[in-house]
């Protein structure tokens, strides 16, 4: 397995650890529940350095990119970020991807750690007409996320940028604890937060995660894994590659038609099938529901519609903030409205399960 720069400081505070994706990283410290619930009230330490770090650079670095997310990146201005699907010909998901405009000509993709090899194979293959350097520098960076309403405090005492006017998905270049980084108001918990994104050696990068593990103390924000990071971000609805979504399911399935932008400018892979799904309409949707009977709906547990069998859930547990079991699940259009009811199979039994409105949980600004 692959470590993190970080790999030392979860041993020291004693992380279970478990293989994901091909990398040595902390399920949880203290517990899910506890973690999880740290985060939604005060605050939440994750290494995150798994994900990967894609630069375009060049005179065609934006047409590059244009040309193979659902979104318009011709709207981003230095600091400013972007949430888009890395799109297949057929209008699916390679993968999700954040992207940051560092200054004209130059861009930052963030991508999941799963998809690294695949996503970067894909937007060179599809970027080689364009003028623009695509280059995978994932093992430079690690990355921490501080999440939850007291992140931006303990944040605030490591960096000398003033995070207080950085707006969501808005990021500033500067240091933080002696070193270059780059700071993003950006998260999967849905709550607010930071990503710090910097380059150092195994000793700097150990050392500030314990440093903000240790002044977290004070705001009651603990270290957190893996587990408390899936059920926060599926309280928010935020999509799980692999899941939620994949190269099956289209961007407008996925009722992430808010980051398609059919008409940007640039052809772009899976325009002609998006727009003709679009004009046709869909005959599936991801939906949110709760169970209505007693049970957790897990993933891969199968669903049945109105007597049919009609695919698994793709996501579902027992969230601990809410104190309820959620899941998510495509669903027949026809049967997609708010108020529909289908069966889910847990085990030896079927447990009802009513669609509801998303997000499940939504932080008070």
């Amino acid at each position: 397995m692959k470590k993190t720069k970080i790999n030392e400081a979860h041993h020291a505070l004693k992380g279970k650890m478990v293989e994901f994706c091909g990398w040595e990283l902390p399920v949880q410290y203290s517990g899910l529940n506890t973690e999880h619930m740290a985060v939604r009230t005060t605050g939440g330490i994750f290494d995150v350095s798994h994900m990967g770090e894609v630069w375009f650079r060049g005179r065609e670095a934006l047409r590059a990119i244009q040309h193979i997310i659902s979104n318009d990146a011709s709207k981003l201005l230095p600091g400013k970020i972007q949430y888009a699907g890395l799109l297949t010909e057929t209008g699916c998901f390679v993968d999700d991807l954040l992207v940051y405009m560092i200054k004209e000509n130059e861009y930052l993709l963030v991508v999941n750690a799963a998809n690294l090899e695949k996503d970067f194979l894909w937007m060179k293959k599809h970027t080689a007409r364009f003028d623009v350097l695509v280059e995978n520098r994932s093992e430079e960076y690690s990355q921490i996320a501080v999440q939850g309403p007291m992140a931006e405090k303990l944040v605030q005492e490591f960096t000398e940028i003033d995070l207080k006017p950085l707006g969501y998905y808005h990021f500033a270049q500067g240091r933080v604890q002696d070193m270059d980084a780059i700071v993003s108001r950006t998260g999967y918990t849905g709550e607010d937060g930071f990503e710090i994104y910097f380059r150092s050696d195994a000793a700097a990068a150990s050392r500030l995660f314990l440093d903000l593990a240790d002044r977290g103390e004070k705001y009651d924000a603990l270290p957190a894994g893996l587990g408390a990071r899936d059920t926060l971000r599926l309280e928010a609805k935020m999509a799980l590659y692999g899941n939620d979504i994949d190269d099956t399911h289209s961007v407008l399935e996925a009722d992430l038609g808010w980051i398609l932008k059919l008409n940007k400018g640039e052809p772009f892979l899976g325009q002609e099938a998006l727009a003709r799904q679009k004009e046709e309409g869909i005959r599936r949707k991801l939906v949110g529901f709760e169970l209505v009977d007693k049970g957790i709906a897990r993933h891969g547990y199968p669903i049945t519609v109105a007597g049919k069998p009609f695919g698994a859930v793709t996501s579902g547990t027992f969230a601990p903030f809410l104190k309820k079991p959620i899941g998510l699940a495509y669903l027949p259009l026809e049967h997609a409205a708010l108020g529909c009811e289908f069966q889910v199979s847990i085990r030896e039994k079927t447990a009802l399960a009513r669609v509801v409105e998303t997000p499940f949980y939504k932080r008070k600004k």
